[in-house]
């Protein structure tokens, strides 16, 4: 079957490249980005997310200098810097309160700052609300229920009880990715590193103009993510996994942190009350070392390589891959090419960026030897300076 959008030369079919129908499973930061790259470069673009209220938890992220690049890039850079707060250094602590390392980071966008603090919900709004002017149809409450790729194309049927033919299936449905379940049924599951993380906003102190990060067992960092607002991550080790009650989240961090000796630190301490704005999350990695793609469905951001938030790389990352993804749909003959592609660009740069943030990780609960935040921190930026 010649479909449309294609034609055969040679035995293989090349891409008629405006003509690709394109499904995106996830509406979060990866798949959503996935989305405007696409759409601007003429794909027809539809996304599917589980969550029919389409909601984000409301503390921030770190963003660097390389995700600024892609925002320029995407076209989007004001929006998404008048989202958030911008910064120029981060400073590195040691749990008495004393500064230990001043690291100016580079700016890679002339007139643009080297990093960013953003609240979700505010990134959230900018990619869904430029997806959607870019054109991609969302369709919320929608998960997959079928999922045949004939080698033509995927037949996929819908929750909902529709269906549809696509010329490519982007699996961008984070951790727990459905999408990588049905085609590497085999691949490694996510693994619990031993440590969670906690969040809560503030509002902003003067001082905390960048990320402030304190060193320790107990890893704690202050971010800026706009003139009111900031918010504290604080990293625990938490042997077993243990489940806490919603009821004691908002006790229990403040018992995690009331040994810090910060002055600053012990500011806060006392204004962390609401249990509902504790955000807790066990922390978990996972790495695919073999191929991302299966025929005509592949897998960005968290579902192939979802990192511990030690780099701040987790988002950018994912960033990353929607515009490599859609670069090679451009450049390459084949589809299989383009996928190939794709993976070969993004694999030595996302497995530097998992296996850092574990090893960061693993030092604080000494499951390896302990690592200089500064030092990895800064070989992090020169990293995530380099082209994509």
């Amino acid at each position: 079957m010649n479909r449309p959008g294609y034609a055969i030369t040679g035995g293989e079919r090349h891409i008629g490249m405006k003509d690709m129908r394109i499904l995106i499973v996830g509406g979060g930061i990866g798949g959503l980005t996935s989305a405007i790259a696409l759409c601007r470069k003429g794909f027809d673009v539809e996304v599917i997310e589980r969550d029919p209220d389409w909601s984000v938890y409301g503390v921030g992220i770190i963003q660097q200098g390389n995700v600024v690049r892609a925002m320029t890039e995407l076209g989007l850079i004001d929006d998404y810097i008048s989202a958030g707060f911008g910064f120029d250094r981060v400073q590195v602590y040691i749990p008495t309160g004393q500064c230990v390392a001043d690291i100016p980071t580079p700016r890679l966008v002339e007139g643009y700052p080297g990093n960013v603090g953003i609240g979700r919900r505010a990134l959230h709004k900018v990619l869904g609300d430029r997806a959607k002017e870019a054109g991609a149809d969302i369709r919320l409450g929608i998960t997959i229920s079928t999922l045949v790729d004939d080698g033509e194309g995927v037949a996929v049927t819908f929750s909902d009880g529709s269906s549809g033919i696509f010329d490519l299936v982007i699996g961008a449905d984070g951790l727990y990715s459905q999408t990588r379940e049905t085609i590497f049924p085999d691949a490694p599951k996510p693994e619990f590193t031993g440590q969670s993380v906690w969040r809560y906003n503030f509002r902003r102190t003067p001082d905390v103009i960048g990320l402030q990060a304190y060193e320790g067992q107990t890893g704690i960092g202050l971010v800026p993510l706009s003139d009111e607002l900031m918010y504290m991550y604080v990293t625990t080790p938490e042997p077993g996994n243990p489940w806490y009650a919603k009821e004691d989240l908002a006790s229990t961090m403040r018992a995690k942190i009331a040994g810090v000796p910060s002055p600053a630190i012990q500011a806060l301490v006392g204004q962390i009350t609401e249990d509902d704005e504790v955000v807790y999350k066990p922390l978990e990695w996972m790495f695919l070392e073999g191929a991302w793609h299966k025929g005509r469905v592949v897998l960005l951001g968290d579902a192939v390589h979802a990192t511990t938030p030690h780099l701040g790389q987790g988002a950018g990352m994912a960033i990353e891959d929607a515009l490599v993804l859609a670069d090679e749909l451009v450049k390459a003959d084949t589809l299989d090419a383009a996928l190939t592609a794709y993976r070969d660009r993004r694999f030595e740069r996302c497995r530097y960026i998992v296996e850092s943030s574990r090893a960061i990780c693993f030092g604080q609960i000494g499951k390896g030897p302990l690592v200089d935040n500064a030092k990895a921190t800064q070989e992090m930026f020169m990293k995530v300076a380099e082209p994509i």
